[in-house]
């Protein structure tokens, strides 16, 4: 029996022109993050007539995946994070269902990083900022979790998830970070190259549960450009 997840990251938040750590500070999707998730639930719920010609495919650059044709979402999981919030609710919407909101799939703590650019960052901090790119297991953010204890609270989440829906498909939208660490597990992949793994706003990533055992079936797919 196979249980699907889609797993997906929140569509674009404000300020997102600007690379910067929001981590667990509450930022609100953009009106274009908005729409990538209302084209994103259409195309999962098989409305893609709506979405536009040049929008009914998953972007070729970054997926072989064709047109959709998966089941139906019997849950819809978020984060607590409003950006997470808004975005599952507009992939919940056309199954009139309303999204579980789990606090342990929130994005990870920056402690004093959080809300500063990567520029602030590596002016203030150019060691520790460096430590923590070359190696996101062994080093972490000022006063900030570190990726084991995220990697600890994700996963008993999502443990907890997939049991109680065997054979469904389900919906799980979250944060870039705790995603790339999902995935990382998920594969196989040491934690010390989570950012090996590219995670777009509004991505798609499929993975299906065969008798427990997850297979990858789209990575960081996307419809919008």
């Amino acid at each position: 029996m196979t249980t699907t997840l889609y797993l997906i990251r929140h569509g674009e938040t404000e300020g997102s022109e600007i690379q910067r750590y929001k981590g667990s500070i509450d930022i609100p999707l953009s009106d274009n993050g908005k729409k990538q998730m209302e084209q994103l639930a259409k195309y999962l719920s098989g409305n893609s007539a709506n979405i536009g010609e040049d929008t009914k495919e998953l972007n070729p650059r970054r997926s072989s995946c064709l047109r959709f044709s998966g089941p139906d979402i019997s849950a819809v999981y978020c984060s607590d994070l409003s950006r997470a919030i808004k975005s599952a609710e507009k992939i919940a919407e056309p199954y009139s269902l309303n999204p579980i909101i789990v606090p342990a799939l929130r994005e990870r703590n920056f402690g004093e990083w959080e809300g500063m650019s990567f520029d602030e960052i590596r002016r203030k901090y150019p060691y520790e900022f460096d430590a923590w790119a070359g190696n996101p297991l062994r080093f972490s953010p000022i006063s900030g979790e570190s990726t084991t204890e995220v990697k600890e609270r994700t996963m008993k989440a999502l443990d907890d998830i997939i049991a109680a829906h065997t054979g469904q498909c389900i919906a799980l939208i979250s944060h870039g970070g705790v995603i790339r660490i999902i995935l990382c597990q998920i594969l196989g992949i040491p934690l010390e190259n989570i950012f090996r793994i590219e995670q777009d706003y509004a991505a798609l990533n499929i993975i299906e549960y065969r008798d427990k055992y997850p297979v990858v079936r789209l990575l960081n797919g996307t419809i919008h450009d």
